[in-house]
């Protein structure tokens, strides 16, 4: 089974577009990662609710050598203002023990 790795990040209105657009135009190229399966940003959809970056990895491991990775650090080398975030939000883990697929 697969690993998730989840980052709640709550972002004001008037960062909203330039977070995403980070996303679109990264530095890293996460695809071309070992181990790497997946990535989604979730958009929300409530006032209250956060962004969720969604990573899936073929293991722990995997998604912990990215994160010691090079690829990691120019991806993060530039970050957003403090001012671009709200209180909240962090890192959860995930071991997927069960599945289902249409």
């Amino acid at each position: 089974m697969s690993y998730i790795v989840n980052n709640r990040v709550f972002v004001t209105d008037d960062y909203r577009n330039s977070f995403e657009e980070r996303f679109r135009q990264r530095a890293g190229e996460i695809e071309h990662q070992p181990g790497f399966i997946a990535m989604r940003i979730l958009r929300p959809q409530g006032n209250q609710a956060p962004y969720v970056v969604e990573t899936e990895w073929e293991s722990q491991q995997a998604f912990r050598d990215w994160v010691g990775s090079e690829d990691f650090q120019r991806a993060h080398a530039n970050p957003m203002p403090k001012e671009a975030f709200l209180e909240g939000g962090g890192l959860e883990q995930f071991e997927v023990i069960i599945e289902a697929h249409r």
